[in-house]
This record gives structure tokens, sequence and C-alpha cells, in this order.
């Protein structure tokens, strides 16, 4: 006969398992985004709702916090004490509430611009930390530059009848946004749905521009553009040139001829001494874009193999180019190095898809899903700061030292921590366990949040 391990029994305590909307709550509370919100008049509804606007944003974003895009996980937080506490509401809308008035603000004006400047505001106002690119001029003088990489991402929506679902580039049927980035540590600064059909470059300039002018609000360090061979444009180039921004955009090849590139590199270029059978070239050319009155920095890196890494002979060379426009005045085997970790942008597209959960939308309608988007960057920006902000103590239990803290590791270890609220002698109490390994390091980021 099996004895219980266990008795199971009822409690009047409040517990929670989501301590970590402690700290979301006291960030919001240093933005104006709810009361933003809730000047947003919508005709559809009385003059004084029970729930306003701004309840309706934080319920939201206390969901996405734990990584839940959907309506009804609403549900079971409508009498948790704790979760209103921590966001400050007074109220907590049901599913359907939470669905409709989302709905109803994204038909609104002004609702982007209220994100975008709001999460602008945040940044500078905790000076996050935005980590520049160091660079060697010329002269050898070292540079600082903070990255600005701009890139589109396919999410996969297949199998639904959502608004502006459409084939992508990558082949599934879905969305295709652009994201705009900031410093190694991938801040979001811009982001924009758009139709899966959507050309890569359709309404890039003026994406681009927005992205500059907010980046620049963040840093007063010179920006580096980088963008991947769709953004090839002449349009993006002049948008950077009369932004007085630097810039690194991939050449799309289209239909050069890699044998042209190989004499080019042979009289002008430098060669690098790779091995027996491989040549490597680097060099520069200056050459004017249509719709460019001036020509611009092209740099070039062209690699032929007449034997393969097995030591096999070839019968024809095989000869690989890659090419990119620049304004940076260094060497060209600088720049590509620079241009690659463009690449970076992928980890943080993982995040937002995979992390938070963002990839497959909750709501049939665009404008409601283009809202859902830009709250879930906010979101990712907030997980971000307090990443960020765990990194500068000791008292982590993760010993590893990393750069970046990824935000699946921010929700499991400081959003999902569990704590017991406890009121007494007119305050409440947040008690953590005797082996909460997280506490020490939570207790400091409460504390920088809350002056």
């Amino acid at each position: 006969m099996h004895t219980m391990k266990f008795i199971l029994e009822d409690s009047d305590e409040t517990l929670s398992t989501h301590s970590g909307l402690g700290l979301i709550g006291l960030l919001l509370s240093k933005t104006k985004v709810c009361q933003r919100f809730s000047d947003i008049k919508i005709p559809q509804i009385q003059s004084a709702p029970s729930i306003n606007n701004g309840n309706i944003i934080k319920a939201y974003i206390g969901l996405l916090s734990q990584s839940k895009n959907d309506f009804d996980p609403i549900e079971p937080f409508r009498n948790d004490p704790f979760f209103m506490r921590a966001l400050d509401m007074e109220k907590v809308p049901s599913s359907s509430t939470l669905r409709q008035r989302l709905n109803q603000i994204a038909k609104e004006d002004g609702w982007k611009n209220i994100i975008l400047e709001e999460s602008v505001q945040l940044l500078k106002q905790f000076d996050s930390p935005v980590t520049p690119t160091m660079l060697k001029d010329e002269n050898g003088e070292e540079k600082a530059f903070v990255p600005l990489d701009m890139d589109v991402s396919p999410f996969d929506n297949s199998n639904t009848k959502k608004e502006g679902v459409s084939r992508t580039y990558k082949g599934c049927d879905g969305y295709a946004p652009n994201f705009s980035y900031l410093g190694q540590e991938g801040y979001i600064v811009n982001v924009e749905l758009r139709e899966g059909k959507t050309h890569v470059q359709k309404g890039t300039d003026h994406f681009l521009q927005e992205s500059i002018r907010y980046a620049k609000q963040i840093t007063d360090l010179p920006l580096l553009i980088r963008l991947d061979g769709g953004n090839d444009s002449a349009d993006n180039l002049k948008v950077c040139d009369e932004e007085k921004v630097d810039f690194i955009i991939k050449r799309n090849p289209r239909r050069e001829n890699p044998e042209t590139w190989l004499m080019i590199a042979k009289e002008r270029g430098k060669e690098i001494e790779a091995r027996e059978g491989k040549r490597i070239f680097y060099g520069s050319v200056e050459a004017t874009p249509k719709k460019m009155g001036k020509p611009v920095r092209q740099i070039y890196k062209v690699v032929e193999r007449t034997i393969d890494r097995n030591g096999q002979i070839l019968l024809v060379p095989e000869i690989e180019f890659e090419s990119y426009w620049t304004s940076l005045n260094i060497e060209p085997e600088q720049v590509i190095p620079l241009y690659h970790e463009h690449g970076t942008c992928e980890q943080f597209h993982s995040e937002l898809k995979t992390d938070l959960d963002l990839e497959r939308f909750p709501s049939g309608k665009f404008a409601t899903n283009d809202l859902i988007l830009h709250l879930g960057c906010f979101v990712y920006n907030l997980l971000r700061i307090i990443g960020q902000e765990s990194l500068k103590g000791s008292d982590a239990p993760l010993k590893k030292k990393v750069f970046r803290r990824r935000i699946k590791k921010v929700i499991q270890n400081l959003i999902t921590i569990a704590s017991k609220m406890v009121r007494h002698a007119r305050k409440v109490y947040l008690k953590f366990g005797k082996n909460s390994p997280w506490f020490h390091t939570f207790r400091r980021i409460y504390s920088v949040f809350s002056t």
C-alpha cells in the first residue's frame, strides 16, 4: 500500500508565481504609456468606462511579460490581488473585454507613436547602456559607433485566415514585419507589421528615417546603419546621406559577373594569404548608384579556388564575391566582419518569436495584430532592461559570464519567481522562499527601479 507523499490543502494566503510583474509595474510607472492610452477616445464606448484603456494595456503587458499573447490567459488573474497591485490596476478585464478593447484601440490614430516614444523615453531615463562597436580608422585612432540594424523576419501564421497573411519570401504563409535594433544589446527602436507578400524594400526608406530619429534620441554616439542585400537601394543611401549617419549596406549582386570582379581584384585589390589553391582579395572602388548624385565607396571580397579543401584540383576555378556600400573609411577586411555582426538580428528575432511567443498572433484583424506586435516589442525592451540590470551585480546564481541576458532566461528567473504577499501594519510585503536563488538579484533590481 502506497502512502501519500504530500497532503494537499487549500489556503487563504496570497501566493504568486509571477512576482517579477512587480518589476514590470515599476518600469511602467516610469512611463506615461498607460495615461496616454487612456486619453485615446473610442467612439463606441461610454465616456467613463469601468475599465479604462490604460488598464487594458497594463493587463495585456502583464500577459506578454509571461510569454502569453492570447486573451484567455487573463481569466485566472481577474481575482489575483498581486497581479492588480503589481501593475497598479483597480480592475482586471475579462478575456472578451480585453479582445474587444484592443480591437477598438487598434482602429484609432496615435497609438504607434505612444508605444515607440515611451519606449525611447524609458531607455533614456534608465540610461540603459547601449554598447557601441569600436573601430580603428586609417590613422589608427579608435572610434565608437552604435549599430542600428534593420531586418525583416517572416512570422509564420500558416493555416489561418487572418487579415494580411500571404506568402512570405521564406515560403510560409504569414506576415513580414520590419524591425530596427539598436546597440549590441538589441533594443527595439522601431517596428512595422507588414503583409507577408510585401517586398523587403517597400517603405524602408521612410522606416529607416524614423528609426534614425528614435535612435538619435537614445544615444549621442555616431550611428552605423547595417542593412542586408534586400535593402540595396539608392533610397536608403540617400536617407543615410541626408541624416549624416555611417552605413554598411550589402550589395545585391543581381547579374554581376564573378570573373569581372576577379579581374578588378587582381588589378586593384590586396591579396590575403589563405592556402595553396585558394586566393582571397580585398579592395574598394568608387561607384555612383542610380538616383545618387555623387560616388559612394564600394568594398569587395573575392575568393578564387583552384584546389578544394580536400586537395582536389578543380578543372574550372570557383569564384565567389561579395560587395558592400559603405561610408566608413577603414580597411575592407575590417568592414566585412563588422557587417557580419548584423547576423545577431536572427537571435533578436528568435527571442521575439519563441521566448515571447509572439510569432502566431491571437487576432484575425491586421490592425489588432499590429498593436500586439508593438506592445510585444515594448515588453521585449522592458525585459531587456531587467536582464541587463541583472548583469550589473555579482549576486546572480549563474556564474557563466554573459554580455546579454536572453529574454527567455529573464522570464524564467526574474518574472516567474515565486513569493507570498503579506499585509501587515498597513504595509504589503513579498516574502520569498528560503532557497530562492534569484532573491538577492531581484531585490537589487527592485531597489534600482524604485528610485
